[in-house]
């Protein structure tokens, strides 16, 4: 009888050391929670081009629900502390206001943040040097980037499964069955779908005026014209609409702005766009920035070298440092200090403060 018993215990113990499961192996049904996705609809300003979503992760509202979420959790860094949004704070217009980010690690990154906001809308690339071409692939880089959340995809992929929330949040998105199905692919896929809604409200003064809602004051008016080269006196042409066009206010174009004076196109200390492509003539260019909302996006720049709009058009005023890829519309310019006045009171009329103050936008934790 107690042979009987002695079996049995081990058997049971036996049954049970075989059903241990590691942290995030847990493959319980999720079958349950309803999946019905709702398109979420995008609103777009006048003038703006169409987004081009991709096929494989069409826009919901579950998906950007779980994609806010997941940008403000710091459940993807690898201490605890930082999340997407360390970086991306709506109120720095989605950068950091810093001249170089700081990771988990405490060491700084080489260049300034980028805005996010109408990040959907580029399509020549992204980062400051385009080394990714979509939304996609730009959120899977910086978790395991060991200078910015310094964490790893397997273990982000187990605190997800293992959290009471999420586990139900993606199946709401992506209509999964099991725990385990939910991947970095999928995580990266959220963000996205939440950085693609980061769009401008259409109701900045620049907005309502080309809706006719609105009209700009005189020296408005007189600084978009010297924005947009309109005026016939060349000397008021400040050459800005060539690389920050509207209605997106950039180009998305990668350019050297003569930043830099080098010796040739070897010399750039940080080559930027030429880094990824391999082309020498790429060395020394960036990405050009939106100026929307640009008056919360200081310090200006890749690597955050100017801290006010008076700077910056110091900078253009000299013409630039001369290299044989420098941007063929940089010369040096004849402003009076009333037309530099009157071109940041244009440059002003882009301050989207319901773009800033979006509740839909913000922290939900």
């Amino acid at each position: 009888m107690k042979r009987s018993i002695f079996v049995l215990v081990w058997i049971l113990l036996l049954l049970g050391s075989c059903t241990d499961k590691e942290p995030g192996d847990n493959d319980e049904d999720l079958t349950q929670v309803p999946y019905n996705p709702e398109s979420y609809e995008l609103i777009l300003p006048v003038q703006f081009p169409a987004m081009q979503i991709p096929e494989d992760n069409p826009m919901t509202v579950d998906g950007v629900a779980l994609g806010r979420r997941l940008f403000y959790d710091t459940i993807l860094s690898s201490d605890g502390s930082m999340s997407c949004s360390s970086c991306h704070l709506p109120n720095g217009n989605f950068t950091d206001n810093q001249k170089f980010s700081t990771g988990v690690t405490g060491e700084l990154s080489s260049r300034s943040s980028m805005t996010l906001l109408n990040v959907g809308f580029a399509n020549t690339g992204l980062f400051w040097d385009g080394r990714v071409s979509t939304l996609e692939e730009q959120a899977l880089l910086p978790v395991e980037d060991p200078i910015e959340l310094h964490e790893s995809w397997p273990n982000v992929e187990v605190k997800l499964r293992d959290d009471e929330n999420y586990p139900t949040l993606f199946r709401k998105a992506f209509g999964i069955e099991t725990k385990m199905e939910i991947s970095k692919e999928l995580t990266v896929k959220a963000i996205a779908q939440f950085e693609r809604s980061l769009i401008s409200s259409g109701n900045s003064k620049y907005d309502r005026v080309i809706a006719g809602l609105d009209v700009f004051s005189d020296q408005e008016l007189r600084g978009h014209d010297i924005f947009f080269d309109i005026d016939p006196d060349q000397s008021k042409h400040a050459e800005c609409g060539h690389c920050h066009n509207a209605p997106l206010f950039t180009t998305n174009e990668y350019l050297n702005n003569g930043l830099d004076s080098v010796d040739d196109l070897l010399s750039f200390k940080d080559q930027g766009r030429g880094k990824v492509t391999g082309v020498l003539f790429d060395n020394g260019a960036f990405k050009v920035p939106t100026l929307r909302n640009i008056i919360n996006s200081a310090p200006y720049m890749h690597d955050g070298r100017f801290n006010t709009l008076d700077e910056v058009i110091d900078h253009y005023e000299t013409g630039g440092h001369i290299a044989d890829n420098i941007g063929a519309v940089m010369r040096p310019l004849i402003l009076s200090e009333s037309d530099r006045q009157a071109l940041i009171a244009f440059i002003a009329t882009l301050q989207d403060d319901d773009f800033l103050n979006n509740p839909e936008f913000s922290n939900p934790f």
